[in-house]
């Protein structure tokens, strides 16, 4: 079993780092069970290695980087909108239309936030829920974990091997599609949230970077919104695989300023 655990300041050093410790000659699958990536400043990336990491994606048929960050978090869309609840309500409104686009048609990772299936009609939101949950605890007793986000639902099990235990709408206790499972807050004594994503599996090159963009954008805006400040991001995958051309992916790996052509 190949397995890691690396700690970085942002995106671009937590992403490199984890690819380099599956890029190893005794792990030829480049492939890791159970591995931790831990990014203290999840909001920070390096734009000029962004840009060359999206140069090799597109020119292979990959959504942009920006386009995948945006199915967790729709920043551009959150811009625009008035608080949490503007913002879940204008999502849902567009829902339909977003799951017509290719590779949506189960839905996206914002929309499990904003709309988690459930017996009402326009879904559950979650992120109204957690953000509305912190302020209030931020402003009293402080019970460090009790945040939780599903984004798996029961259908998901399905076919898959999850063990779903939390229930979104359901478990509301303070106490006690998709390959991301599930999202859990914490809230420390110097009033900074930190947010632990659980994926089943993660494809480094197809779309862990711009997860991280997405998950590091979501836990700012839910630390803002609850008037805290913006703690760590931790990533778990129960499997995680360096995908893609690695030849032309070593340059960037190991430092090099061009990619190999």
């Amino acid at each position: 079993m190949h397995t890691f655990t690396v700690a970085e300041r942002d995106v671009t050093q937590a992403w490199v780092a984890a690819c380099n410790k599956l890029d190893r000659k005794d792990n030829p699958g480049r492939t890791g069970l159970h591995t931790v990536v831990r990014m203290a400043e999840p909001t920070r990336d390096d734009a000029a290695f962004r840009a060359e990491l999206d140069r090799l994606r597109t020119a292979r048929g990959l959504w942009p980087l920006e386009t995948v960050a945006s199915t967790l978090f729709p920043a551009a869309l959150a811009a625009r909108s008035a608080g949490p609840g503007d913002l879940a309500e204008r999502y849902r409104r567009m829902y339909p239309v977003v799951k017509r686009y290719p590779g949506n048609h189960r839905g996206t990772y914002f929309g499990r936030l904003v709309s988690y299936p459930a017996a009402s009609k326009s879904g559950v939101d979650q992120l109204g829920t957690v953000i509305s949950r912190l302020r209030a605890q931020a402003a009293g007793t402080k019970i460090a974990a009790a945040y939780e986000i599903d984004l798996a639902a029961a259908a998901d099990a399905e076919t898959g091997a999850d063990l779903l235990v939390h229930t979104a709408g359901k478990d509301n206790s303070y106490i006690g599609f998709p390959c991301l499972s599930h999202i859990s807050l914490q809230l420390d004594r110097d009033l900074r949230v930190h947010a632990a994503a659980l994926y089943r599996s993660h494809f480094m090159f197809e779309r862990a970077y711009g997860n991280y963009l997405g998950l590091g954008r979501l836990l700012a805006y839910i630390a803002e919104q609850a008037e805290l400040a913006c703690g760590t991001l931790t990533v778990v995958a129960g499997h995680a695989r360096l995908d893609g051309p690695i030849t032309q992916l070593r340059p960037l790996l190991t430092g090099t300023t061009r990619l190999a052509a």
